[in-house]
């Protein structure tokens, strides 16, 4: 194919304290990010800075100049680029030698060459207009020709700059926000009931994760986070603004392929995983030695997954939770426990099983509070070869389901009615709950696989599973499962395990 002809563009950037605050290119190409020749220039300043000659600010240079100087230089400046500046550069001589005209009542004179002053405020140079224009353009085209990655990119950039603490990051968040709600779909879809496109609500997502970054930055100032508190608050108010827990409709749930089943669920992901290693990096400003920011991180993420919250109203919301959780276990999963780590693994499990209403593993919970079935299964295998009875104590405590045992008010018999009408509010509208009830299954078995030969947690194990779990299916296949694991080929049979395989299956047949 042909080469394109080679063209040659007149690029200017303003730089201040390392940051490139204007660019201007005569190619015309308009975009959120810079161009190829200004991409170009700063990679050439940046790797041969001995080529790029250094001046003087413009004012010093004309300082050393004597009169006879600085009117060669004018007039040869407006010889040059006489058809430019002529105009301008009368206007100045008039208003110059006019002694009552605005610019002489100004000290000085402005120089573009100088830089900023030390106190004032620099930022990255951000196309604010093109900003607006692009995300408009993708979210106008619904997630065609590839307006949904596009829309990621931008997202991506956003947490690059507020990893590289620039000020931008949370500027150019703004602009997104503000045409995600201009965008005309949201109305459109209050006004027919239906719901937004799964991707479409992906994104929205991310945006609300970004936010949680900016406000929970702890380098910000607080006049920054309250006018963000007072920007969030102003768009939530809006009639469009999405719900986090999304429509309520009356509509029955397809959640046949929403979440995974079964006892491979993760892999009572991990195979897509890269192996990556982590270390520890000292963190010297921390008070308790042999903290490091890995071992910071996987407390908060501990405390994060332990912590009791309700489970919210809508079925995308639900399913969130269920994903969210998921997804940080799987990050954790991929760290080998050392002996720093498992100390902050066993401080976070005792502070769990003895925390008051913020833990969700302590003795009172609320009825509708989320499950710990799959966080507490993570934490069992993790402590069960440092601390078995912890690990015991954490997963037993994590069995029960309370949203399953709460009876009906009682009502009166001679008024069917009544009754009739309390029934069928006896259950909130859990979407997710076959896929809590399976995560409690698996919870129950890798208890009772864990406990083969140790006839007391046999039987502490066997009185939780009768106690919290009342799917029937379920408690068949605890039955299949401590049957195969008592009868392994390379052992004698486990006459404990037997019984509780026995029980269990009578149970089902009984219920």
């Amino acid at each position: 194919m042909q080469s394109e002809p080679e063209t040659v563009c007149n690029v200017a950037i303003s730089f201040d304290r390392c940051k490139i605050t204007s660019v201007t290119c005569s190619c015309g190409n308009k975009d959120i990010f810079y161009c190829a020749h200004v991409v170009a220039l700063s990679l050439y300043r940046i790797r041969k800075p001995d080529q790029v000659k250094l001046h003087l600010p413009i004012s010093e240079t004309l300082f050393q100049m004597n009169r006879d100087q600085l009117q060669k230089f004018v007039q040869y400046l407006i010889t040059v680029h006489h058809t430019e500046v002529l105009p301008t550069a009368q206007k100045l001589a008039d208003e110059i030698l006019s002694q009552n005209s605005e610019i002489n009542q100004v000290h000085g004179a402005p120089d573009p060459t100088a830089g900023a002053s030390i106190d004032d405020e620099n930022c990255w140079h951000l196309d604010e207009e093109q900003v607006q224009e692009q995300v408009k353009l993708f979210l106008s085209q619904g997630g065609y020709h590839g307006s949904g990655k596009q829309l990621n990119l931008l997202f991506a950039k956003v947490r690059e700059m507020l990893k590289m603490r620039d000020s931008n990051g949370a500027r150019m968040l703004t602009l997104i926000t503000e045409q995600f709600m201009a965008d005309p779909r949201l109305s459109l879809w209050r006004q027919q009931g239906t719901t937004m496109t799964d991707k479409y609500r992906q994104l929205w997502d991310e945006l609300g994760a970004l936010w949680m970054c900016i406000v929970l930055n702890p380098h910000c100032k607080l006049e920054q986070k309250s006018s963000w508190l007072k920007q969030l608050k102003k768009w939530n108010s809006v009639d469009v603004c999405p719900w986090e827990d999304g429509n309520h409709g009356n509509e029955l749930p397809n959640l046949t392929n929403a979440l995974p089943q079964g006892a491979n669920a993760n892999q009572e992901n991990l195979g897509q995983c890269k192996s990556l290693e982590y270390q520890h990096l000292p963190a010297h400003k921390f008070l308790e030695e042999g903290e490091s920011y890995l071992t910071l991180a996987v407390e908060v993420a501990l405390i994060g997954l332990g912590q009791q919250r309700i489970m919210p109203d809508g079925l995308y919301a639900q399913e969130k939770v269920c994903r969210n959780e998921e997804q940080l276990i799987s990050k954790l999963q991929e760290i080998e426990l050392d002996d720093t780590l498992v100390k902050i693994f066993r401080k976070q499990a005792v502070f769990l099983l003895e925390g008051g209403p913020y833990s969700g593993l302590g003795e009172v919970i609320h009825r509708e509070s989320v499950p710990m079935h799959t966080f507490a299964k993570y934490l069992f295998t993790s402590l069960l070869p440092h601390d078995a009875e912890l690990a015991y104590r954490s997963a037993l405590r994590a069995m029960r389901l309370l949203v399953l045992e709460s009876t009906a008010p009682s009502g009166d018999l001679s008024r069917p009615h009544h009754i009739a009408s309390v029934v069928p509010n006896r259950y909130p509208r859990w979407f997710t709950l076959s896929h809590i009830e399976s995560q409690q299954c698996e919870l129950a078995s890798t208890m009772l696989t864990a406990a083969k030969g140790d006839v007391q947690r046999l039987e502490t194990v066997l009185e939780s599973i009768q106690k919290n779990i009342h799917s029937s299916s379920h408690i068949f296949r605890l039955a299949q499962d401590a049957f195969k694991i008592a009868t392994l080929m390379d052992s004698l049979p486990d006459i404990t395990l037997l019984k509780v395989s026995l029980e269990l299956g009578l149970q089902v047949f009984l219920s």
